[in-house]
């Protein structure tokens, strides 16, 4: 027998494109220099430096942020798994009112008033999630419907009025609390961003999201249950959101019906301008709160500055399209692995 020797290949070395590390840096830390610059110019700035660097503006502040960023890291979710969820604003108004209204006309005490509103936003996401993974429906057509139902129905509900008696003055003391000075519901919003961070990074589950929202294909190649993990994914959406809706009403110590697009889209610019810091072109808790923050201050000191009522919409309109055309930009030059 002669021995044969394989044939030996050439190998070629493909140079990887990389950024320098100062502009990675740069990049991933931009929004939060951003919202700090932002915060030092309406500081100085003659038309709100009165008011705007106050403890007092600060907790309105953290306040309103609190229930935003609890619906921005609600969306996150389906999101992250290639979803949009646009019923989370209508949840968070439903649960605002529902438990007002169980208060308010049926006397029910706080604990079970809280408890239903937030089991029947999860149940909003279960449903959303059967029409999306098993009915095989569009999911911006199906949460846009459920958006719309849930809010006409409590405008029924309500008939058009807001529910302002009646409410436990202990969940009302909660809202206006606070904590080494900054608002309670603050921390809540804390508490459970933290618990999203920990599934996203350190759970199967919240790194089969991100492999879904990357290729489902391949991910279901691979083993990972993609059907199932979509659909919990607006299973958790919906629960966050009735607990946001709790908080706005801690918050308010109201119960609106109309509450749920002034929530749901300042949240939706806040996930997509976190999209683009701390891990740019994924969708991400800690850039999605940062996000949440910026859209806050932002807002804040254009009101304080004299601006008209239409200011914050526009603010928030510019904002959710930048952030959305930057994200996705950034989105594709990741995954071109430059």
């Amino acid at each position: 027998m002669t021995a044969t020797t394989p044939p030996t290949t050439n190998t070629v070395s493909i140079p990887v494109k990389r950024r320098p590390k100062p502009l990675q840096l740069l990049e991933a830390y931009a929004l939060p220099l951003l919202t700090i610059l932002v915060f030092v110019f309406f500081a100085f700035f003659p038309a709100s430096a009165g008011a705007f660097p106050t403890v007092n503006n600060l907790n309105v502040i953290l306040g309103s942020q609190a229930v935003v960023a609890l619906i921005a890291t609600a969306a996150l979710f389906p999101l992250v798994c290639g979803y949009f969820d646009f019923s989370l604003g209508a949840t968070a108004a439903m649960s605002q009112v529902l438990c007002a209204g169980f208060m308010a006309r049926m006397g029910l005490p706080l604990w079970l008033a809280i408890l239903i509103p937030v089991l029947l936003g999860t149940l909003v996401g279960l449903v959303n999630g059967f029409f999306v993974t098993r009915m095989k429906m569009s999911p911006f057509v199906t949460t846009l419907g459920m958006a719309m139902l849930v809010t006409g129905l409590m405008i029924w509900y309500t008939g058009g009025q807001s529910i302002i008696s009646g409410i436990d003055p202990a969940l009302i003391r909660f809202g206006s609390s606070r904590l080494l000075g900054i608002p309670m519901v603050f921390f809540i919003t804390l508490a459970v961003a933290a618990i999203a961070w920990y599934f996203f990074t350190h759970t199967p589950f919240g790194r089969s999201l991100y492999a879904i929202g990357s290729n489902a294909t391949a991910a279901k190649l691979v083993g990972l249950p993609v059907t199932k993990n979509v659909w919990w994914s607006f299973v958790v959406a919906g629960s966050i959101a009735g607990l946001a809706g709790v908080l706005q009403l801690a918050r308010s110590g109201s119960g609106t019906a109309s509450d749920g697009n002034s929530l749901l889209f300042p949240a939706l610019a806040a996930v997509f301008l976190g999209a683009t810091a701390i891990r740019p072109g994924f969708f991400n808790v800690i850039g999605t709160i940062i996000g949440a923050v910026f859209v806050s201050i932002s807002v804040s000191g254009l009101t304080l500055s004299g601006a008209s009522g239409w200011a914050s919409n526009v603010f928030n309109g510019i904002a959710l399209l930048a952030a959305v055309g930057l994200s996705t930009y950034l989105g594709r030059r990741q995954r071109a692995g430059t």
